[in-house]
This record gives C-alpha cells, structure tokens and sequence, in this order.
C-alpha cells in the first residue's frame, strides 16, 4: 500500500536532484533526509511504521472515495442501459400486439371462408358473381375489425402513437 502513495515517491526520486545542488549559498533550505522506499526491509520497519501509517490511511481515504465514484458511475451506466433495453422491449411487445391482432383479422377472414367453401347446399351457390361480392364484403369487415382492435389498443394506451 505504501507503494501507491504516489507523492512520497516522487518526493524521493527529486531527493538526489536537490542533494546534489547543494552547498553554502544554496537558496533552497536543507530538507529533512527521506528515507528510501526500499530501506524499510533493511530494519528500519519499526520506526518508519509510525509515520506511514498516517500516509496509508490517507491513501486508503482517497482509494474508498475513488472507489465510490468509480461505483456511482458504474451503477449511472447500468441504469441507462436496462431504460435502453426495456424500451427495446417495449417497442417489441408493440410489435407483437400489432402483428397478433393483423394474424386475428386474417384468421378470421379465413374462417369465413372456410365455412362457406364446405359442400353444404346453400341457396346463395345458385346466384352468379356473388362470390366476388362475398370475399370483398368479408375481407372488408375483418379489415374493419383489424382497425377497430388497433383503434382500442391504442386508446387503453397498449401501443404508442
């Protein structure tokens, strides 16, 4: 941890710089000698552990609020992504409802047709062009019917406008 604490680092990398520039009229004071990052292994773990742990609780602070916001952020970005996929779904259960009541209106149109295609006698086979008035009229009404759905659909609000 005291490996992170990036400002004694570079605190100790500048040391030899101003050493080195010293001598009597020197306008820079004498700065306290710094112990080197790799000396604590050397024996000197006891009398420097005071003094880091002030520098490690300080870098572990700055670590947490970080963390917190790298957390707010993170959670700000899933947040819009879900309202993104809920109106992706949305926008398809939409298309569902539409495409079910269109297949409704079909079915029906179908079923019609199919009840008046059967090998039932029936007094309307013997008048000629009825069947193209028929088929008309009916795939008019299921039509209709596709309309008045989709009308009632978006009047309960089920499908945008």
């Amino acid at each position: 941890m005291s490996h992170l604490y990036l400002t004694r680092k570079l605190m100790l990398t500048q040391q030899p710089e101003f050493l080195s520039a010293g001598g009597s009229n020197n306008i820079v004071p004498d700065l306290p000698r710094l112990r080197r990052m790799s000396s604590y292994r050397s024996g000197s773990l006891a009398n420097s552990a005071f003094a880091e742990d002030n520098d490690v609780e300080d870098l572990e602070m700055l670590l947490e609020a970080y963390f917190m916001q790298l957390d707010g952020t993170h959670n700000k970005i899933l947040s819009v992504m879900n309202i993104q996929l809920d109106n992706q779904r949305n926008e398809l259960i939409q298309l569902q409802l539409t495409l079910t009541i269109a297949s409704f209106a079909i079915a029906l149109d179908t079923c019609i047709a199919g009840v008046f295609g059967m090998n039932i006698p029936c007094p309307l086979y013997n008048i000629d062009g009825i069947f193209s008035y028929f088929v008309g009229g009916t795939t008019g009404a299921c039509i209709l019917v596709y309309f008045m759905l989709l009308g009632y659909a978006r009047w309960k609000k089920l499908l945008g406008s």
